[in-house]
């Protein structure tokens, strides 16, 4: 270990720009044994190590990398997943230079070890070699429980449940189980076969899957409350922000959402009339996409890969100040996409149809309550952008879950997400819990999987303490 200091950084060979424009494949390329060996050992094994601290799972991160110099892989597979229920698409997708990495001790002028690499090498190479099982439990216990959606947090309590011996049902609107992993993550990031064979995986150890099953429409609250002996409400928010002005009605813009799901639908196989006709495929148009997020950086390079004709992004900060990984930034550059920082929309151009997006400068002014730089528009800098496609990437609200489940008496915060006792995780309901974005708003996959598992423990201590009264009773 320590080898920081002889041994310079290396991420893994990384494709050229020029051909991953043309594909959907991951842009990175594998390490092989030894790299993976080699930048493990950069890592310098510091007494409080803050890559752990600031990793939202706790991973015990200085351990598996070790291991991993030492050519102990199994080994550093177990450590890694003993507090990640899914660390190959957490080594994908995650952050990290927002997170681990970004809070490594070595000096900058060393460069932090590449985290998410190792992890994604130990994890992909534990599915080669076999070493990930189903998670069967040791024994049945006579209890189940009831999941809603089929997302990192549903998927992570699942897990952790179904090895305690819970019989356990999730339910899912979707068709396929993963959520965004699936429908909003496009395969450059994260390649569908990754996700779907955690789900294989999971059918095989006895998780039961309702799949195109909407918990209001298909199925009621209540029923599941009668069903099972806990509920866990882990829906993901769905509900894309809008934007309003002169213009915002015409057609050709879109949320962000619905232009990410055509498109992973599209590379999946599907039928999907709205990418065929042109509604929500980029092929030969001017792109313009409004935001700053992760979101944001997903549709820029999903444009390019569908054959833009160009492909802007539209953000009201600077660099500086956006939210979305500083990676993701890079890679679209890279890519062709062009950022027109400072910059807010104020209407949008056309008849019938979007034809351009008239912006207005912006200018950073004084920090505000949480520390962040307010913006103010230039007054007289307007000037507009041609587009034939705008996509909104404003982010995520949830949804109306007390009136889309028939259940007014599940209480809400001021945000709309589920209201919860965070010392049990318990929503309003007796015996209904809830997990990941519905709780705490958009965030990271990485939290997801944090709270579903957290979650998992808290029904397992409810379901053991209140298994001696009928169920009848503990709802009351």
């Amino acid at each position: 270990m320590l080898k920081f200091v002889s041994t310079p950084q290396r991420m893994p060979d990384k494709r050229a720009a020029a051909a991953r424009r043309g594909d959907w494949d991951e842009i990175y390329r594998e390490f092989s044994a030894e790299r993976a060996a080699e930048q493990a050992s950069r890592c310098s094994q510091c007494g409080v190590p803050f890559c752990q601290v600031h990793c939202p799972l706790g991973n015990n991160i200085p351990d598996w990398l070790k291991l991993t110099a030492e050519g102990r892989l199994e080994e550093a597979y177990e450590v890694a997943a003993s507090t990640n229920t899914f660390p190959e698409i957490c080594g994908r997708i995650c952050p990290q230079d927002r997170l681990c990495e970004g809070n490594c001790v070595i000096e900058k002028g060393f460069e932090s070890v590449t985290i998410g690499a190792v992890e994604k090498y130990i994890t992909d190479t534990a599915w080669e070699r076999g070493w990930i099982t189903p998670p069967t439990p040791l024994r049945e216990l006579p209890h189940s429980v009831g999941i809603i959606g089929a997302g990192p947090a549903g998927m992570a309590a699942a897990e952790q449940l179904r090895r305690k011996g819970y019989a356990v049902h999730i339910y899912d609107r979707y068709d396929r189980a993963g959520g965004l992993m699936i429908y909003g993550i496009p395969n450059f990031k994260l390649e569908k076969p990754v996700v779907l064979r955690r789900w294989e995986q999971y059918r095989a150890a006895g998780i039961t899957f309702h799949l195109n099953c909407a918990v209001g429409e298909d199925v009621s609250l209540q029923e599941l409350r009668a069903r099972h002996d806990a509920v866990l409400i882990a829906t993901g928010v769905y509900k894309a922000r809008d934007i309003g002005g002169p213009g915002a009605g015409l057609a050709g813009i879109v949320p962000a959402l619905d232009y990410l799901t055509a498109s992973n639908r599209k590379g999946l196989g599907d039928a999907v009339p709205a990418f065929d006709d042109g509604r929500l495929n980029a092929a030969g148009k001017r792109v313009i996409v409004i935001g700053g997020g992760d979101t944001a950086m997903d549709c820029v390079r999903t444009a390019v890969r569908q054959g833009a004709v160009s492909v802007q992004c539209l953000y009201r900060r600077d660099r500086a100040n956006m939210p979305g990984s500083m990676r993701e930034v890079k890679h679209a550059e890279e890519e062709g996409v062009e950022f027109v920082w400072l910059s807010a929309p104020e209407a949008f151009v056309g008849d019938r149809h979007v034809a351009g997006v008239r912006a207005v400068r912006m200018h950073l002014g004084l920090p505000d309550a949480t520390g962040r730089q307010q913006v103010e528009p230039i007054t007289g800098s307007s000037f507009t952008l041609e587009a034939d496609l705008v996509i909104k990437a404003l982010g995520f609200d949830p949804e109306d879950l007390p009136r889309m489940f028939n259940a007014p008496e599940l209480a809400l915060t001021r945000w709309g997400t589920l209201k919860i006792d965070h010392r049990t995780m318990m929503t309003s309901l007796p015996g209904v819990f809830a997990a990941g974005d519905i709780v705490r708003g958009a965030s990271l996959v990485v939290w997801a999987i944090r709270d579903g598992r957290d979650a998992a423990t808290e029904i397992h201590r409810y379901v053991q303490a209140t298994a001696s009264r009928p169920l009848a009773v503990a709802a009351e």
